[in-house]
């Protein structure tokens, strides 16, 4: 099962970070890709989200279930539907003791469609990286004026 995982350490706190990655409805702001996202339930610990993601004449909708792990600064993300065989991803923000922390973000992926899968063999790990450094980028935008 294809997979991919991005671990650096990134100047914000884990709470700082833990809120962005939680803060779903904004996705559509700043990640590429994400045309949509709305949240259909949620709870003080997971989010159940429908988003829909294009590229070109591509477009698809999935739904997810987002569950927020405060204490530990973790979000695990568990796929309801969609064109997926498999989806589950972690977010993880690691404090370190002279500030900011380490990000540890990893998929796991399977499509249904053979086609699918093997396009995006060709550019998963590309597209896993820009999303990410959205991510980082919408960090800095939100953050960067009041941690220097």
């Amino acid at each position: 099962m294809p997979s991919h995982q991005e671990y650096k350490y990134l100047p914000y706190t884990p709470q700082q970070l833990f809120e962005l990655v939680a803060d779903v409805e904004k996705y559509p702001e700043f990640l590429p890709w994400c045309l949509a996202c709305k949240i259909m339930k949620q709870t003080p610990n997971f989010i159940e989200a429908n988003m829909i993601v294009g590229f070109k004449m591509v477009k698809e909708r999935f739904m997810t279930r987002v569950y927020l792990k405060r204490e530990e600064f973790i979000i695990d993300i568990e796929y309801l539907h969609g064109p997926f065989e498999y989806l589950e991803n972690r977010w993880r923000f690691i404090a370190k003791e002279n500030g900011g922390c380490n990000l540890d973000f990893t998929i796991r992926y399977q499509f249904r469609s053979s086609l699918l899968q093997t396009l995006s063999a060709i550019f998963f790990a590309e597209a896993m990286r820009k999303l990410t450094n959205a991510f980082e980028k919408r960090a800095y935008q939100l953050y960067h004026i009041r941690n220097t």
